[in-house]
């Protein structure tokens, strides 16, 4: 993308995108700045907070595109919002799995329903503040790689999007380290210089994941119970607040019989059982997964990769065991990741090169090999 392009400029009223809008406009390009509503009751909405999308949010972003001489809109994405990543997050927890509602997002808003609006508008790119770069491989092929600095990298959760939506995308500070977004936007005169960074879920910014789908579901009561005896050890009002890997606020009134902490190794919605066991079994080493979307093309079975299940986790090298464009996609791991529970993205690398992800819809540990 080096000829001047009309974009629009995604402004959530940080300091990220408003320096990614601002990087745009150097570059020559037509920048429209374009902030989201995504309350279907933006009267009841909060006036700040941790989150972001707030009220002072919308005004952040429409003082930066102000200084930066940019036009501002806010569009009205509250039903699509509300379908594509609400209502999937309370599904997704009812059926027993962990949404990344950011992952949702990404796929379901940011490229997909202000993409196509845009490029309807005739627009020709959406530019965000994400930290990844994008690259151009020796056949002329988009790739989406990790970012400079590692501490911000979001490469993980732009993990959802395709190669078309990767040729009209731009990342401005995939190249820069936050610290020099920072100066830059302080350099600029932007006031959200040195505004906090969100590191909540955007709707829930007290984090009490549990607390807001129990205003929404109910009270839905089951029993906790030990996976290796069965032995019940107590009561719950929700499986629904309960994740693989938990080990806080399990609410267990009886003792294991060894003593030992005991995590949630299993839930089950059709039951309400949450089961708890010893942490030996939360070790995976095979990951399936569906929903499955790749930057480029489909790659071979067999294929050597790294894996990778949350947004600032470890790696592991991996093994490409069955794809196909949409899923089923099955990875084989050499070493084990601990807590990995369904609805959680698995993103594939090739060193710093996204490959592609999908939805984990169910782990296993394989037998362990005889001598």
């Amino acid at each position: 993308m080096t000829a001047p392009l009309k974009v629009v400029a995604a402004m959530s009223g940080g300091v990220d995108s408003a320096v990614a809008a601002a990087r745009a406009v150097d570059a020559g390009h037509e920048g429209v700045g374009v902030h989201l509503a995504l309350s279907k009751n933006p009267e009841t909405g909060r006036d700040s907070g941790r989150g972001c999308c707030t009220l002072s949010d919308a005004r952040d972003a429409r003082r930066s595109a102000d200084i930066l001489g940019i036009p501002f809109y806010v569009w009205d994405m509250a039903e699509e919002f509300s379908d594509g990543v609400l209502d999937d997050f309370v599904a997704e927890y009812l059926a027993g799995r962990t949404p990344n509602p950011c992952m949702r997002c990404n796929e379901k808003i940011k490229f997909a329903a202000v993409l196509e609006r845009s490029m309807d508008l005739g627009f020709d790119a959406v530019c965000t503040g994400h930290y990844a770069r994008i690259a151009q491989s020796a056949t002329g092929e988009r790739e989406l790689h990790r970012s400079a600095d590692p501490h911000k990298d979001q490469s993980y959760v732009l993990g959802v999007l395709t190669a078309q939506q990767l040729a009209h995308s731009m990342f401005p500070l995939g190249d820069s380290l936050k610290s020099d977004v920072r100066a830059d936007a302080s350099e600029r005169g932007l006031l959200v210089a040195n505004k906090p960074d969100s590191y909540d879920i955007c709707f829930i910014p007290d984090g009490d994941t549990a607390g807001w789908l129990r205003n929404r579901i109910g009270a839905e009561p089951g029993e906790i119970v030990d996976a290796l005896s069965g032995k019940h050890l107590g009561n719950h009002e929700g499986a629904y607040a309960y994740t693989i890997g938990q080990r806080k606020g399990l609410g267990i009134k009886v003792a294991p019989a060894d003593g030992l902490p005991r995590y949630v190794v299993g839930v089950d919605p059709a039951s309400r059982v949450v089961s708890v066991g010893p942490p030996t079994l939360l070790d995976v080493d095979s990951i399936s997964a569906a929903n499955v979307r790749w930057t480029q093309a489909t790659p071979e079975v067999g294929q050597r990769c790294l894996a990778q299940v949350r947004a600032h986790g470890d790696q592991l090298p991996a093994t490409i065991e069955q794809a196909s464009d949409g899923g089923p996609l099955v990875v084989s791991l050499e070493g084990t990741f601990r807590g990995v529970a369904p609805g959680q993205s698995l993103v594939l690398y090739d060193d710093t090169r996204v490959i592609g992800s999908g939805t984990i819809t169910s782990t296993s540990r394989r037998a362990p090999a005889r001598a």
